[in-house]
């Protein structure tokens, strides 16, 4: 059994992790708010811009609206955009979407780079050997879409450049403060999503198409500005919903460590009890058998 110092000291080592991780979890409630604030100002435009894009890629002749709808042949090479985070203590946020990104691409039978936002995801990438092509960390606490409009222009470029023939961007899409599911969402080129476009006509059971849009003043220069921005503002929703998403798991992660650290104190305190009480124990039975030992002399 150790003595009571040692344990003493392991109390005191203890209390202090608390008040660490007690701190960090205010800090991450604080953060949390402000993070879902700014996604939910943000979802409903990002939502309606992604409804538009997708009608947009189920018009008539979509292959000559706009290169970025414009499908390839034959797929050679795949680009996936990750979102983390770069902090850790945040439980198994950033393992979890990593795991489930390479889990989707190392199926592949093409060749896939990644674009990673985030130090930690960058890191875990590059130990598994993965080819990252360009990274961005150090992002603003709460990121402007000018903050972060450089990285789907890299995307849409590496696109309209012919260097990969798919686009994928994989985050983590926040459902509730214990609740962040891993997300992959196909971004170029824009496919058509039957359940948001189609209309059923359940009296005659028919399905149609919505109908087509009339473009003003022009066609090509309306979406020349709206697809590559809309595209941009995809990436950007996806980055707010990591931010929230991160926060809500370091904040989780840092309040089950403080309900450790206190159940370990508990343990802690009665160890020392049970060592204190064993050297009071020892010192009355030296006390008892130098008495024993005096009367017999």
């Amino acid at each position: 059994m150790p003595n009571t110092r040692e344990v003493r000291l392991r109390i005191q080592s203890v209390k202090n992790i608390s008040q660490v991780t007690r701190a960090l979890e205010a800090v991450s409630a604080s953060k949390v708010r402000k993070a879902v604030q700014a996604m939910t100002d943000t979802r409903p435009y990002a939502t309606k811009a992604w409804q538009v894009l997708t009608h947009i890629a189920g018009q008539p002749g979509r292959d000559s609206l706009h290169p970025l709808l414009t499908k390839r042949d034959e797929t050679k090479n795949v680009l996936a955009l990750m979102v983390t985070g770069d902090r850790g203590l945040a439980g198994p946020y950033t393992t979890n979407i990593v795991r489930f990104t390479l889990e989707n691409f190392n199926k592949f039978s093409v060749p896939v780079r990644y674009i990673t936002v985030g130090r930690k995801g960058r890191d875990l990438l590059l130990r598994r050997r993965k080819d990252v092509m360009a990274e961005f960390s150090n992002l603003p606490a709460a990121p402007a879409f000018v903050d972060v409009s450089a990285i789907g222009r890299l995307a849409v470029d590496e696109f309209l450049e012919g260097n990969v023939d798919e686009v994928y961007l994989v985050y983590t899409d926040f459902v509730n403060l214990v609740l962040q599911v891993p997300t992959l969402k196909k971004l170029l080129p824009l496919e058509l999503e039957t359940g948001e476009t189609r209309v059923e006509d359940y009296k005659s059971g028919e399905r149609s198409f919505a109908a087509t849009y009339i473009y003003e003043p022009d066609r090509s220069y309306i979406l020349d500005r709206i697809i590559p921005r809309f595209t941009a503002l995809q990436v950007y929703q996806s980055i707010l919903e990591s931010l929230a998403s991160e926060h809500a798991a370091r904040m989780v992660s840092m309040r089950n460590a403080t309900d450790s650290a206190t159940a370990l104190v508990d343990v802690l305190q009665l160890e020392y009890n049970k060592a204190r009480q064993q050297t009071i124990t020892n010192e009355m039975l030296d006390i008892a058998g130098g008495v024993e030992a005096l009367a017999q002399s």
